[in-house]
């Protein structure tokens, strides 16, 4: 069990909550959790009401594929940034029909960083039906396992953030 597991159990459960509350779905499209965020949303009981798919797109192929990213920003741009992030989101958002996505995509390590992106560079974007898209890259510490969780509940933290600013629909 990793430390951070009663944080993202207590975020996932608020995420559930307020999505049961606003009458929302929600989806996740992920490279380097590899589905750590769509098992947070489903730890909490009920979660089947409010999350029906989501995406692992670990290869750039995945991401063209499943998600529409261009394969010019992952060729230009490479798939931890920004702009794929971005596709990503909307990507999913569209595919899973949902009201709220959330995509991360990073260099969790030990191996894959660069002095331009070193290990612990993730890029999240949060992308609801109403057309917003909100995007951030941090800098996570410590090791892959530590990287991935931290992305986990930072994604879940973006989601509740997300939400807060989508009127209920119920």
């Amino acid at each position: 069990m990793s430390n951070y597991d009663p944080l993202i159990d207590t975020l996932a459960a608020r995420l559930g909550n307020a999505l049961r509350r606003q009458g929302f779905n929600v989806t996740a499209a992920e490279s380097c959790t590899g589905g750590g965020i769509c098992e947070a949303i489903t730890r909490v009981s009920g979660s089947s009401a409010w999350f029906q798919t989501g995406f692992v797109t670990y290869a750039n192929q995945s991401k063209a594929r499943w998600l529409q990213v261009s394969e010019t920003d992952l060729a230009e741009h490479g798939a931890v940034s920004e702009p794929v992030v971005r596709a990503m989101a909307q990507g999913a958002l569209a595919a899973a029909g949902a009201d709220i996505a959330v995509a991360v995509s990073g260099i969790a390590g030990p191996d894959g960083g660069s002095a331009e992106k070193p290990v612990g560079t993730v890029w999240f974007a949060w992308a609801t039906a109403d057309g917003s898209v909100a995007s951030v890259c941090k800098r996570l510490q410590g090791n892959r396992k530590d990287v991935r969780a931290q992305t986990v509940l930072h994604a879940l933290e973006g989601l509740l953030k997300a939400l807060e600013q989508m009127p209920a629909r119920v």
